[in-house]
């Protein structure tokens, strides 16, 4: 039965429906949320882009997207229910006045959803089309995808323009990260187990590592990538939300404003990173030729239509730091790159180890216990503690060793399916629910914190370092870690377990 009670009917229009991000993530999500009957029957999915297609034309341009993407055979049923919501606009986004014409495939009664799955550019005259047509009113909800601005400045003026428009109680900045399971799953770990809501600070915890790292290069995407950077394309958003989600306090409920004003209490509290410790808080790298997985791959230099001169950094490492009670004298180790051995999001917090050792006899130095939780692949939360080794001994010493409390997601749901993040997310508009989103104070206040690093860098002059593709980046990361006495969590990065 579809949730009547729990998503509304709505007009969901996805301007830019035949770019790459409607056809690989969007569209597919949405034909999921149908499969799972939590897409109201009454509601209209309107694809919106600049060139001429019949309505048949269109249906038959999702349905292979679907197929392509989803990975799976498309049950018929679904397919039915699903492509006779489909409708299509052609449409110029930039012109104000084409948008007369879309007034007549949208109905008034239904809460209208606008997905901008475009170039930021073009907010501001999809809202501008929107307001002309008299198609606005406080029930309706944007969607923007990131990057919402290159910097703080340029990020402003995006946000005035959507601002002029629309309240931030209508505005959905969308971070996909947001939408996965193992990230929403922070919450419930911290929140809702005693073990962890009591020992989840500096007395408990030593250090914490965040690695995000990608096996490709960039696909292509030169002209965007080497504009933007590592820096701007994973850290400004993926990674620090992330680190927030770790570090925030317990919020007083769980509505939307009440999470994302902790959050921003952590990101007000990261320590500045600017020209006075650059070089000790940061290390980046731009990758050079080398192999992936067996398979040879050229450098960053050497993709197609690449400038040889470019100082665009394609891995960054950071040494962050919370200046406030909860976390002060913790670090927070953050690392994300292109063409490393394999792709992996992962999070590894480690505890501080026993103030005595009782065990000096089978184990020298106690190991710390170990939260890891894998965001991708092999989703799911794992705990290394100490324990005995089973049998008899000729001595009264125990033999301990280190095992794994393992809960991985495949494993323990079985062959129950993991929405991707995009479902979750769109049905979190759908329902009208900002919490998984990202408010323009936040967006804000991360672009301050990683200008002054980005700046710190181009004032410097120094070049990124170079590391092969294949590797875990250039030498300088593992040296940021050492120089406390610490490693990066890497030696099965990306495994199963």
């Amino acid at each position: 039965m579809v949730l009547e009670n729990t998503v509304e009917p709505c007009d969901f229009v996805i301007f830019g429906t035949k770019g790459d991000l409607a056809r690989r993530k969007l569209l597919p999500s949405l034909y999921q949320l149908e499969k799972a009957n939590l897409v109201h029957s009454d509601t209209k999915i309107i694809g919106v882009a600049r060139h001429e297609h019949s309505d048949e034309e269109y249906v038959a341009m999702v349905r292979e997207n679907i197929e392509k993407f989803s990975g799976e055979t498309l049950c018929e049923d679904t397919w039915s229910r699903f492509s006779a919501k489909l409708d299509y606009v052609c449409l110029d986004m930039q012109d104000a006045k084409s948008y007369d014409s879309f007034k007549s495939h949208v109905n008034a009664a239904r809460t209208m959803v606008c997905y901008l799955a475009t170039p930021p550019s073009i907010y501001g005259d999809i809202c501008k089309g929107l307001n002309e047509a008299g198609i606005i009113d406080p029930s309706m909800r944007v969607v923007l995808e990131k990057p919402i601005g290159h910097d703080l400045a340029t990020s402003k003026v995006i946000n005035n323009q959507v601002a002029e428009y629309f309240n931030e109680n209508q505005i959905y900045r969308i971070d996909h990260y947001l939408g996965k399971e193992t990230v929403l799953n922070l919450i419930a770990l911290r929140f809702a187990n005693s073990i962890f809501a009591t020992n989840w600070d500096h007395n408990c915890i030593d250090h914490v590592q965040i690695s995000v790292a990608e096996s490709v290069g960039i696909e292509g995407r030169w002209g965007y990538f080497d504009e933007a950077g590592q820096m701007r394309d994973m850290v400004q958003n993926h990674l620090l939300q992330i680190l927030t989600l770790i570090a925030m306090e317990p919020p007083t409920t769980l509505d939307a404003d009440s999470i994302r004003d902790e959050k921003l209490k952590v990101l007000k509290a990261l320590r500045p990173i600017n020209s006075g410790n650059i070089s000790e808080k940061t290390v980046r790298g731009q990758y050079t030729g080398g192999f992936v997985k067996g398979k040879e791959v050229p450098g960053y230099l050497d993709e197609p239509d690449a400038n040889q001169k470019s100082e665009t950094e394609t891995f960054v490492a950071l040494k962050v730091e919370v200046d406030n009670w909860r976390w002060a004298g913790v670090p927070f180790y953050l690392r994300t790159g292109k063409r490393m051995p394999t792709k992996v999001s992962e999070i590894a917090i480690y505890f501080k180890p026993q103030p005595h050792n009782l065990f000096k006899d089978s184990f020298a130095k106690l190991p710390p216990n170990k939260l890891t939780i894998r965001l991708q692949p092999d989703e799911g939360v794992e705990i290394t503690v100490m324990n005995k080794v089973p049998g008899l001994t000729g001595s009264s010493s125990m033999n301990l060793q280190k095992s794994k409390l393992n809960l991985s997601f495949s494993e323990t749901f079985g062959d129950e399916r993991i929405a991707d993040a995009y479902e979750k997310l769109l049905l979190e508009v759908m329902i009208g629910n900002q919490a998984l989103f990202v408010r323009r104070d936040e967006i804000e206040q991360a672009w301050t914190w990683v200008d002054s690093i980005i700046g710190a860098w181009e004032s410097s002059n120094e070049p990124p370092e170079p590391y092969q593709a294949g590797t875990w980046g250039p030498v300088a990361s593992i040296a940021l870690m050492a120089r406390d006495g610490r490693a990066w969590y890497e030696s099965k990065l990306g495994s199963k377990r």
